[in-house]
């Protein structure tokens, strides 16, 4: 019986000699008001009187491993960090009797996560002020709550956030519109089929024609995380999910998340990203009252792991937007 399906099991992070725990790290469960069990770890400032605490949020399949080194440089700056897995996602509950299926039955399942997390970890453990760093799928739930009244963080940044679907490999107004439909005659917990899977996420586990990172060695650490834990992983999405993503989306485009958003908002694209659209991303930052949108040209999706020459235009970014880390 692995960790998310153990009730009695201690929450823990999977070590490797090349991507080691940060020190202090506190990881424990979290259950929300639904019942899934989520894993969630803070680790404190690395030095000095806390700046504050980064709340990291991961995309699909992700998990919290992989961002140690983010987790790292958020530390030197002088954050806390705050951080856990998605349901259905890395060290957290599984949804589905198949383990490797990357389901949800709505987009608001993802809002009780957040709302338990802030609620039991964050708020009672983390000091203030609270700031918002999401990847992907993690950009589109930090956005669609950014509206909410009393909104815990004082600004948020979306990393390649998932507000709309590249053009191309698949029409996905009609995918979502099929996906839908199988959610409401309650078969949104299969899968998509394989070889679409492969065809539009490509899950490249060799470094060629990768379409996550463009550094070798950051690539081969995630690989490497996997191949240790094999228990992080998940695979295709079902349908349930693809409805649930069909929809937040709709909401970001939405007069009403513009004429409501709470905070300034910073999001940054991908120039060569294959997962998310970065026009979509460049026209939200346009339509944003108290927000906008940069784009990182030669990067692949994930920003946060890409080359030593992408990293720092995109911390350089985050220096400038997040108060206090600039001395």
């Amino acid at each position: 019986m692995d960790q998310a399906d153990s009730p009695e099991g201690a929450a823990t992070l999977t070590d490797i000699p090349g991507n080691r725990v940060p020190d202090g790290a506190q990881v424990s469960w979290v259950t929300t008001p639904d019942g899934v069990r989520l894993r969630a770890a803070v680790f404190p400032a690395s030095q000095g009187k806390p700046k504050g605490t980064v709340c990291l949020f991961q995309g699909r399949s992700e998990f919290i491993e992989k961002y140690f080194e983010v987790i790292e440089d958020l530390r030197r700056r002088g954050f806390f960090v705050a951080t856990f897995d998605w349901r259905g996602q890395g060290g957290s509950e599984r949804l589905l009797r198949n383990r490797k299926a990357g389901h949800v039955g709505r987009i608001g399942e993802y809002d009780i996560d957040l709302g338990a997390f802030m609620r039991d970890i964050v708020l009672p453990d983390c000091p203030a002020p609270f700031y918002g760093l999401a990847h992907s799928m993690g950009g589109l739930i930090l956005l669609r709550n950014a509206i909410m009244r009393g909104i815990w963080f004082e600004r948020m940044m979306c990393i390649a956030p998932l507000v709309g679907l590249p053009e191309g490999k698949i029409p996905w107004r009609p995918a979502i519109g099929l996906s839908r439909l199988m959610r409401r005659i309650g078969l949104g917990w299969i899968k998509l089929p394989q070889f679409v899977y492969e065809r539009v996420f490509n899950p490249l586990r060799s470094f060629p024609g990768n379409p996550l990172s463009s550094d070798a060695g950051r690539f081969s650490r995630m690989v490497e995380i996997l191949d240790a834990d094999p228990s992080l992983e998940i695979g295709a999405p079902t349908f349930g999910w693809i409805a649930s993503v069909g929809d937040g989306m709709e909401e970001i485009a939405t007069d009403r998340f513009h004429k409501n958003l709470q905070i300034p908002v910073l999001n940054i694209a991908a120039g060569r990203d294959r997962f998310v659209s970065t026009p979509a991303i460049e026209a939200l930052g346009k339509r944003m009252r108290i927000g906008g949108s940069i784009v990182l040209d030669g990067s692949r999706h994930e920003i946060m792991m890409e080359e030593d020459r992408i990293r720092d235009r995109f911390w350089a970014a985050f220096d400038s937007f997040i108060p206090g880390t600039r001395e």
